[in-house]
């Protein structure tokens, strides 16, 4: 045989699988279609973001956190509902990632060189009641290095297996085929890619110069989810979110294709939760993009005001960073907007400077370099918005800018193909909403959220403005940013037992056939149910790879 054991995918899942592996002495073959400069995959790009339960750096903060309550948050999201089928394995799944979560997963990152910034964001914050979808305090943790600092110890773990004849890359390899011999699965084959030496991130060729064949004990499959392939996201859209957009921006490189799905339902696996997905609406064109349609997540703070195409206010709980599919279905299903692919925020420079952050490592360099003398700098210390931020607002084809709201609505209705917005009707709801700024209490709900994160020292520090009034033109000038729906994850996937073996159509185990990662729906074909709590896909990756790895290891002779 060719190696002891086979993975396919070489992102964050399949890195972390090959780690625990090759520990315990087995060959491992790393099966990649992409070249070198890919290893690590989508994680690499990714803000570093992890959800941890009771954490030193919460506490620090006076969150108070415990397993029950993070456990409490988790079932109100996920929803399961079909626990007699395609959910069996996915609500085990998330008891122990939440388990793992609130327990060891603190201390095994430390030990992998995983080092977490002091400050914990309060994402997902949910739909406003106790037994509803959401984060009841914060949990998200970012690493130092942001993504390259999640992955980058497992990098350089699969690098030094490499030399150490442990581990052998194969890159530009695409698995067509998953091998089967009675009934179980000894190896894959497929097709040899020309080379190409394309920066990380970038489309690469697909021209098949050959082909290959490679056998093993095992395989493990962590190829990733469908977020690429808008074709397939619309073809599994689900009908509770309406229409799919006619138009989507990427948030995931071209190489998140979705192929090893099928090909591993062809061997005879099952695939669950097809229609779960998770998909963003504060998506921003890239002015400077690396893969065809790469497109930016707006990480928001809760202070922009939040209008759909024909510039009406959203209601509550759609508010910024709190109800992420929530937000999605209102403006998918509501009659009059869902023909209409966009939405918008309206805020002030003194909100941007303070609230905005983006998502990916190469947004946020202060923090994906370690320099905490910088992130101290631009995020806590300094004047006007990180240079990133700013960036966007002086280069995004998505962002307009003016000293007056009757201007801004003029621009705003430029980036359109029709004028649908009325300054008059945007100027009576950012009064009303301005009236309720001069107490400490309000009855608006939004305002209420602002002053509720307040309270948590780590978003007053660096995540939430002073509050003030939009029309303020002291905390100007007026911003206005076209929203796009950004395609991200798949909440689905290959369904796996709690020791990451792929299950077949009967519900039985097919022999030496394991999946983890996003690929499984990060454990179990669907841990997130209908819904993640954020910080949860990367640290899906580290756990259902350390489970895939650690079964197989365990089963290989």
């Amino acid at each position: 045989m060719d190696a002891d054991v086979i993975i396919v995918g070489a992102g964050l899942a399949g890195l972390v699988a090959a780690q625990q592996l090759t520990g315990q002495g087995r060959k491992v073959a790393l099966v990649e279609q992409e070249n070198a400069a890919n290893l690590g995959g989508q994680a690499y790009w990714s803000f570093g973001g992890l959800f941890l339960v009771n954490s030193p750096e919460q506490r620090r903060l006076r969150v108070r956190d415990s397993f029950e309550l993070a456990w409490s948050d988790w079932q109100a999201s996920a929803r399961f509902d079909r626990l007699e089928d395609e959910d069996v394995w996915a609500a085990r799944w998330a008891r122990a990632y939440v388990d793992f979560a609130a327990g060891e997963k603190r201390s095994w990152i430390e030990a992998h060189g995983i080092k977490l910034t002091p400050v914990v964001g309060w994402a997902e914050r949910g739909g406003l009641r106790a037994d509803g979808h959401g984060n009841s305090v914060p949990r998200f943790h970012v690493a130092w290095g942001t993504g390259t600092g999640v992955v980058g110890p497992f990098m350089r773990a699969a690098e030094r297996a490499a030399g150490a004849g442990l581990l052998t890359f194969h890159h530009r390899h695409r698995v067509d085929e998953l091998v089967v011999q009675d009934g179980a699965v000894t190896g894959v084959r497929g097709s040899v890619l020309k080379d190409d030496s394309s920066p990380r991130g970038v489309s690469s060729s697909r021209e098949v110069i050959g082909s290959f064949e490679l056998t093993a004990q095992a395989v493990i499959v962590t190829s990733g989810g469908i977020g690429a392939d808008h074709d397939l996201v619309r073809r599994y859209w689900p009908r509770r979110l309406g229409t799919a957009p006619r138009q989507m921006i990427t948030g995931v490189p071209a190489h998140v294709d979705g192929r090893m799905l099928a090909i591993s339902a062809t061997a005879g696996a099952r695939i669950v939760n097809e229609d779960r997905m998770w998909h963003y609406t504060e998506g921003v064109q890239n002015w400077d993009p690396v893969w065809p349609g790469h497109a930016i997540r707006i990480l928001p703070g809760p202070s922009s005001m939040w209008f759909d195409a024909l510039g009406r206010r959203l209601p509550a709980p759609y508010l910024p960073g709190y109800d992420t599919l929530g937000t999605l279905k209102y403006l998918r299903t509501t009659p009059d907007i869902a023909g209409y692919d966009h939405s918008w925020f309206v805020l002030t420079q003194k909100i941007l400077e303070k609230e905005f952050a983006l998502s990916g490592s190469e947004q946020n360099p202060d923090i994906t370099s370690g320099d905490r003398r910088a992130v101290l700098r631009n995020r806590l210390l300094g004047k006007g918005a990180p240079a990133p931020v700013d960036a966007f607002k002086r280069r995004g084809a998505d962002f307009v800018v003016a000293t007056t709201l009757d201007e801004l609505v003029a621009k705003m209705n430029g980036l359109t193909d029709e004028p649908l917005l009325d300054a008059a009707e945007l100027r009576r709801q950012i009064v009303a909403r301005d009236l309720q700024i001069g107490n400490p209490y309000s009855k608006d709900a939004q305002v209420q959220g602002i002053h509720n994160s307040r309270r948590f020292l780590g978003d007053r520090l660096s995540r939430t403005a002073t509050p003030h009034r939009i029309l303020d033109p002291k905390a100007g000038p007026l911003i206005g940013v076209k929203l796009h729906v950004l395609t991200r994850k798949s909440l689905g996937g290959i369904q796996t037992d709690l020791d990451s073996r792929v299950l077949g159509t009967d519900g039985t185990p097919i022999s030496g056939l394991y999946a983890a990662g996003e690929a499984a729906g990060f454990g179990g074909g669907g841990v997130h149910g209908y819904n993640a709590l954020e910080g949860t896909f990367l640290g899906g990756c580290l756990f259902s790879g350390r489970q895939a790895g650690r079964a197989a290891a365990q089963a290989v002779k």
